[in-house]
């Protein structure tokens, strides 16, 4: 395609994943709002939170570009990294550090582990990630690995965030554009997840992240035709 075609795609995909991701954990910037600050404008009425939410998951989208072209392989360190950018001047206190808290998650069955075992669990994610996953389609992957890691919850703050990030990275390395997990799916989204934590049961939520993945793919098939 146009370099300039290509160019806009990213642009747009961008854009509308800054603003649904934000959206889904309560962020009130609306799309325009959201397009007006990723051009380092402020909005009147909105919080100096509201705005780092935008900048910062921006950021974030670059450093997992950057990941993708140097075809890095996951770790404890890139998340912890993709944490860092996304609680930057909001929390840097628990920016990149996995959290010392017992948390729950609203409205959800699930309860995430106590503190002390989250190195253990995230160091059998990764582990999860260099073998099974390997044998596993990259939407399926992507998928089980965003929903593994929430539930693990290990951050203080900005889970959601960095879950989203890296279903898009993994799908990004094989290829795909990123998906757009959108703020009108946001209740199905929430029930796909707790089903897979408290049943093991990926399916509902595989299939939520491949319908997404269809639109992301269509936007590129009608620029081509």
């Amino acid at each position: 395609m146009p370099t300039y075609t290509l160019k806009s795609l990213r642009e747009k995909l961008l854009l509308e994943w800054t603003y649904n991701s934000n959206a889904i954990e309560g962020n009130t910037l609306t799309l325009n709002e959201t397009k007006v600050v990723l051009e380092s404008i402020t909005v009147g009425g909105k919080t100096m939170r509201e705005h780092l939410e935008v900048i910062n998951h921006r950021d974030a989208i670059m450093y997992a570009e950057k990941i993708v072209k140097n075809r890095e392989t996951l770790s404890e360190w890139q998340i912890k990294n993709i944490h860092r950018l996304v609680l930057k001047e909001i929390n840097d206190e628990y920016a990149g550090v996995y959290r010392d808290q017992q948390v729950f998650i609203s409205g959800a069955e699930h309860t995430p582990p106590a503190p002390l075992f989250i190195q253990e669990q995230m160091e059998q994610l990764i582990k999860w990630h260099e073998h099974e996953a390997e044998e596993l389609h990259p939407i399926t992957r992507g998928a089980i690995l965003h929903a593994i890691f929430v539930g693990i919850h290990p951050f203080i703050d900005g889970n959601g965030y960095v879950s989203r990030l890296l279903l898009n990275l993994e799908l990004m390395k094989e290829g795909f554009p990123p998906v757009v997990i959108k703020v009108e799916n946001r209740l199905t989204y929430y029930k796909a997840l707790d089903k897979a934590h408290t049943q093991k049961a990926y399916h509902d939520f595989i299939q939520l992240v491949a319908t997404e993945a269809e639109d992301s793919l269509d936007l590129y098939l009608k620029a081509v035709n």
